[in-house]
This record gives structure tokens, C-alpha cells and sequence, in this order.
């Protein structure tokens, strides 16, 4: 049963993962407006590409945290509740992907999903972020390193023996990343996805 207290972690999640970090940050370090230019997605990866490597640091560690800091709270508060932190999670990663402050359209949930799964699944976490980081430098392509996430940490999650919640919210988190990833398969197959500095040779 959600109480008041509950319920205030799960809006806190939401509210928290709305904060339009690449917006934000582009805006003050460079004036301008991310979504005018490269894919226009307020996310990590565009604004590495079009604002530079700082912006891209700070939007990626900002949006981890925005999705860490509502499920560490939770866990905190209510250990005993995976579920608690769980949904604190998923409204973290719905206020990102649809964040009110830009119209409810914002990232593609990779920055912030991770950031919740740090604090749920550290371990299959870890697994993760070594795929993502080999499946970025093979392939150039950010967006494949992010897909291959999201099909890692399910699997890695069920392999190292995770809670049954934890690796289901796992699956379901990773079919939303690839489903908001379905323009960039797209243009894989077209050969025009755009590498991890910018159009691809």
C-alpha cells in the first residue's frame, strides 16, 4: 500500500529525472539550444557531439545522478521495499524520457537508467558498462554501445542471481531504451547514424 511518504519518493523520482540536464547545461556554457542542433536530443551523446566534452560530462553525470538519488533514497529509507525504490526508479527515467520542463519530450533514458540500476544492480552494472564501452569502441556508435546495454543488464542482472523485481525492471527498462533507439537502428541500417564525434566517414 503507497502512503503519503511513498508517494512523495515516487513524485520526488519524477520530478527529479524532468530536470533537463543537456538543456540546461548547453544553454549556460554555450547560449544556445541543444534541440537546434545534430539529432536535437537533449541527451548526453548530442550534446557531447555539438557542445563539446565538458557539457558531455556534466550532462551524463547530472542525469546518472538524477536517476541514482531517488532509488539510493528510497533503499535508504524503505530497505525493505525494492518495489519502493523500483517505481521511484521507473518515474525517474519517465520524467527524462518525457520531462514536463521541454514539452514532455526529453533523452533516451540511458544516463538515467543507469544511474538507477548503479543503485540496484551494482554488480550486473559494472558488467554493463565494460559491454557499452567495448561495444562503443568497436563499432564507433554510441547508440550501439546503449542498445547493447540494454540488452546486457537484464541478462547479466538474472546471471549474478538478482532479486526477481530487479532483473524484470531491468528487462523492461532496457525494452524502453531500445524502443526510443528505433530511429538510430534505423539509420545503422541506412549507414548515416552518426559516430561518437559526429557524422561517421
Amino acid at each position: 500500500m503507497i502512503d503519503f511518504r511513498d508517494a512523495a519518493l515516487i513524485i520526488f523520482g519524477y520530478f527529479a529525472g524532468g530536470i533537463p540536464t543537456g538543456y540546461l547545461v548547453v544553454k549556460r556554457l554555450k547560449g544556445y539550444d541543444i534541440r537546434t542542433r545534430g539529432s536535437g536530443n537533449p541527451g548526453t551523446a548530442n550534446v557531447y557531439r555539438n557542445a563539446g566534452a565538458l557539457a558531455g560530462a556534466i550532462t551524463l553525470t547530472v542525469d546518472a545522478l538524477k536517476g541514482y538519488a531517488p532509488v539510493y533514497l528510497c533503499l535508504a529509507l524503505q530497505p525493505r521495499r525494492p518495489e519502493l525504490a523500483i517505481a521511484a526508479g521507473a518515474a525517474a527515467i519517465v520524467g527524462h524520457n518525457w520531462t514536463p520542463l521541454l514539452g514532455f519530450k526529453g533523452g533516451k533514458g540511458v544516463a538515467t537508467s543507469a544511474g538507477v540500476f548503479i543503485a540496484l544492480l551494482p554488480w550486473p552494472m559494472a558488467v554493463t558498462i565494460a559491454a557499452f564501452a567495448l561495444a562503443v569502441k568497436i563499432s564507433g556508435h554510441i547508440s550501439v554501445g546503449s542498445m547493447t546495454a540494454a540488452v546486457v543488464l537484464p541478462v547479466a542482472a538474472v546471471a549474478l542471481g538478482a532479486k526477481q523485481a530487479y532483473c524484470i525492471a531491468a528487462g523492461v527498462a532496457g525494452a524502453l531504451i531500445i524502443y526510443k533507439h528505433i530511429p538510430n537502428l534505423k539509420r545503422l541500417i541506412e549507414n548515416k547514424e552518426l559516430g561518437i564525434h559526429g557524422p561517421s566517414a
